[in-house]
């Protein structure tokens, strides 16, 4: 049996027709960039995250960078997040000429350690970007009070964290702004790049707005500029095919939800960390990812037998060659160094059938006979 890790032909296949009638407007309308799909999408994300604004841009990297642009974050500024994330977090925080400055993480949900940051803020500390990562929230109640205290900014990063809840609340509505990504893996995706920033802050929204379109306001006539700004739009056709798919996300959500339980009973007594859902959050599962003092020889078994896995992520941020220079150390994060030795992600996506998981849970007891573990 193929058991891929993410399926998204079998997702979307029900929903061709109505992808190709959005397609089909949009052509027929002549509006690409900006045009009355992103209006609608925006006002329905708006909805659904519970908050004021919702501002489409053109990725979720262009995201936390307008972001954080927004807020005042700028050169020599430090910003706090987390060493065990894709490396976009951490970029954005540089293009600005900002500072990461580097939490380790929790264990049981690879997300920064609340509890650590504190002592690694200091007088040049302008924001903290948390990362939801594989789809359970951080806990934003904790981190809001110490960023209260502090005087600092939040830029929640919730690119795989789409639906996800925290202390019952949408994750929209936490910080100052909070970041998605559609690229078209995540648990809302769509068929290129694209982008969204959510926040309740008038002043942040109308500067974001005018920092995706080369820093003019939208209001103001063509040509006339108030500020350095980027090229960083979402276009119609993307917005279309994301209007069609948020109606069934909370479906898609709760299938994987469903999913992970599955894999949560098949796999509870074999010598793995499973993941867990913290008490405070509602997990989404963008990945199903456990924890293997022997990962790499494990991939490669369950590679020849079918199952498509992958390891998110190998090598932390703190360790990159582009991070050099702020002089890092192994051993400095030791949590977040485990981490990138040990976790395989499982196939997980929400078509995925409890048929492939009792595969996928056989080929992983054959794995452990076989290697006396």
């Amino acid at each position: 049996m193929h058991v891929p890790l993410i399926n998204i032909s079998a997702q979307d296949g029900p929903l061709q027709a109505e992808f190709a009638a959005a397609i089909k407007e949009t052509i027929n309308s002549g509006r690409y960039i900006l045009g009355p799909l992103v209006k609608l999408l925006e006002e329905e994300v708006a909805d659904y995250t519970g908050v004021k604004h919702a501002i489409g841009v053109a990725n979720g990297t262009d995201a936390l960078v307008l972001s954080l642009h927004a807020l005042g974050v700028s050169y020599g500024d430090e910003v706090i997040t987390t060493p065990f994330t894709f490396f976009a977090t951490a970029g954005a925080i540089s293009r600005l000429g900002a500072v990461p400055v580097f939490v380790d993480i929790d264990p049981t949900t690879y997300n920064i350690d609340v509890t650590k940051i504190a002592e690694r803020i200091t007088a040049k500390t302008k924001a903290i970007v948390p990362v939801h990562l594989f789809g359970q929230p951080v806990n934003m109640e904790a981190l809001l009070t110490l960023a209260k205290q502090h005087n600092l900014k939040v830029v929640v990063d919730a690119a795989q964290a789409f639906g996800a809840r925290c202390q019952d609340q949408p994750i929209g509505v936490h910080g100052d702004t909070t970041t998605f990504s559609f690229f078209p893996t995540k648990n809302l995706g769509c068929y290129g790049d694209g982008g969204m920033i959510v926040t309740n802050d008038d002043q942040v929204a109308e500067t974001v707005r005018m920092l995706r379109v080369q820093g003019r306001n939208p209001k103001d006539r063509k040509y006339y500029h108030q500020m350095t700004g980027y090229n960083s739009r979402l276009d119609e056709l993307q917005a279309g095919i994301l209007r069609i798919k948020l109606q069934h996300i909370d479906h898609w959500n709760n299938k994987r939800r469903a999913a992970a339980q599955v894999y949560h009973a098949k796999l509870q007594d074999l010598p793995l960390t499973l993941p867990s859902a913290a008490p405070y959050a509602t997990h989404i599962y963008h990945l199903y990812v456990i924890k293997s003092t022997n990962r790499d020889q494990l991939q490669a078994f369950l590679k020849e037998r079918g199952v498509q896995t992958e390891v998110y992520y190998p090598l932390p941020l703190h360790l990159q060659q582009a991070y050099q220079d702020l002089n890092y150390n192994p051993g400095d994060f030791p949590h977040a160094e485990r981490a990138a030795q040990q976790v395989l992600a499982l196939p997980m996506h929400p078509e995925l059938s409890e048929e492939q998981i009792i595969y996928v849970q056989n080929m992983l007891n054959d794995f452990f006979q076989t290697n006396n573990n």
